[in-house]
C-alpha cells in the first residue's frame, strides 16, 4: 500500500499536477452583488479569489444573483409541511479586461426542517440560504479559476 501511495505521489508532480486551490493569489475583482444575499456571496467568492481585489484587477466577475426560492419536500399526515427546500441561482459572466471569456450559470440548494415555531423556522431557514451561498461560491470559483488559468496558458 506504501508503494502505490509513493508510486501515486511521484505520478502526480512528475506530470506537474496542480491543485486548483493551491493557494495562488486570483486576480479577480468580484463586482458588487446586489441585497443581502449577493453581500455574502461576493465575500465568500473573494476569500476563494485570495482576498478583494481593485476595479483594475486582470479579471472582473459580474453576478446576478436570484432570490431565493423555497419548495416543500415533506408533509406530515396532518398536511402541515415538515421539510423545504431552499435554491439559490446565480449566473456570471467574466471579462478579462473589458473581454468577455467565460459566461455561466449555476444554481444550489439545500433542504431545511420547517417547524411550527417561526424563530426556528426562520432560524433554520436562514442556515440553510448560508449553506447554499457558500455552496455557490464554491461552484462559480472553481468555474472562474479553471477560466483564469485556461486563459493564462493559453497566452503562454
Amino acid at each position: 500500500m506504501r508503494k502505490m501511495f509513493l508510486f501515486f505521489c511521484l505520478f502526480l508532480t512528475a506530470c506537474s499536477f496542480k491543485p486548483v486551490f493551491s493557494g495562488n493569489d486570483t486576480d479577480v475583482y468580484v463586482a458588487p452583488i446586489s441585497g443581502i444575499n449577493g453581500i455574502e456571496l461576493r465575500n465568500a467568492l473573494n476569500a476563494n479569489f485570495g482576498g478583494m481585489h481593485e476595479q483594475n484587477a486582470k479579471y472582473t466577475l459580474t453576478v446576478d444573483l436570484k432570490n431565493p426560492s423555497t419548495r416543500y419536500k415533506a408533509f406530515e399526515r396532518t398536511g402541515d409541511a415538515s421539510w423545504q427546500e431552499v435554491k439559490l441561482n446565480a449566473s456570471y459572466v467574466l471579462k478579462e479586461k473589458g473581454k468577455e471569456i467565460a459566461r455561466g450559470s449555476e444554481s444550489a440548494s439545500e433542504s431545511y426542517t420547517f417547524v411550527r415555531y417561526l424563530v426556528a423556522s426562520n432560524a433554520s431557514y436562514n442556515n440553510a440560504v448560508m449553506n447554499t451561498i457558500h455552496v455557490l461560491a464554491e461552484k462559480i470559483s472553481m468555474r472562474v479559476i479553471t477560466e483564469t488559468q485556461k486563459n493564462n496558458a493559453d497566452k503562454k
